[in-house]
């Protein structure tokens, strides 16, 4: 017997309300569209903002001296001090002062010859190589020279050398003029790289970070004026300590030119510490 099986009628579905649709096209995904930049989280700003900053790069020792790479101007200005202070150490006693004599910017020579002098008297290191300020000039024109470049390095070292020899010449000459310093002050032995090496340091200390600034200033402050007290040589003392406050007078100029070198120098390449 067949038997003929009907599948069961589907009933046909009622229509939604248009408030059910709506709900349903809700959950529906839309096109994607221009994503918006999310709104800065507040908190995580000021999360970074406390985080600590990196230390700074540790200073390897080789960068504190002069290479002829690195500091150009530097290395060359002590090779040249290095021969001349060599050179003293091995001629006579006679023709040493001759030397000295010749590059001495006393007020004869200032009068005379005032440009060579105050070159000249700049290639000498009183006491030699073993003085203090030979080993103050490395370091601390090295440590110029890469932060403000080798020709302002050097130009703020002889702008103390010229002016501090002025500051201290000058009053000699008025006072001879005066009567009340004999006519040997205009012959006096003045010569070395004491005055530009104190403006240096000056200057130098305008670019370093605080907690080191202020004491390498009381530092050659205390030095200087203590040689001013014991009174030995309070001209040349003197001048010391011009040359340290023309130093400090050059912090606005050397900072923008630290600020110069440093946009100009390329990414890859790190500065000085």
């Amino acid at each position: 017997m067949e038997r003929t099986v009907r599948a069961a009628s589907t009933p046909t579905p009622e229509p939604l309300p248009a408030g059910d649709v709506a709900a349903l096209l809700d959950g529906v995904p839309r096109q994607r569209g221009p994503v918006a930049a999310p709104a800065p989280d507040a908190s995580r700003t000021a999360l970074q903002l406390r985080l600590p900053r990196p230390l700074p790069r540790p200073v390897l020792p080789w960068r504190l001296l002069p290479t002829p790479t690195g500091t150009p101007v530097t290395f060359a200005y002590t090779a040249i001090l290095a021969l001349t202070s060599l050179f003293a150490s091995w001629a006579g006693p006679g023709l040493r002062y001759a030397l000295y004599q010749d590059s001495s910017t006393d007020v004869a020579h200032l009068l005379r010859t005032p440009v060579f002098v105050l070159l000249a008297s700049a290639l000498w290191i009183a006491g030699g190589l073993l003085s203090p300020y030979a080993l103050a000039f490395v370091l601390v024109l090295t440590a110029l020279e890469r932060r403000i470049g080798g020709a302002r390095a050097i130009l703020v070292f002889l702008t103390g050398h010229v002016l501090a020899t002025l500051a201290t010449e000058v009053p000699v000459g008025l006072a001879v003029l005066a009567g009340h310093l004999p006519d040997t002050s205009l012959h006096r032995l003045d010569y070395g790289i004491s005055f530009g090496v104190a403006a240096s340091i000056g200057a130098l200390s305008g670019l370093l970070a605080p907690w080191l600034r202020w004491p390498l200033l009381a530092l050659v402050g205390y030095s200087l004026v203590t040689d001013l007290i014991a009174f030995q040589d309070p001209m040349t003392n003197w001048g010391h300590l011009i040359s340290l406050g023309i130093g400090t007078g050059l912090w606005p100029l050397v900072r923008r030119w630290r600020r110069e070198r440093l946009q100009a120098l390329p990414a890859a390449v790190p500065a000085a510490p």
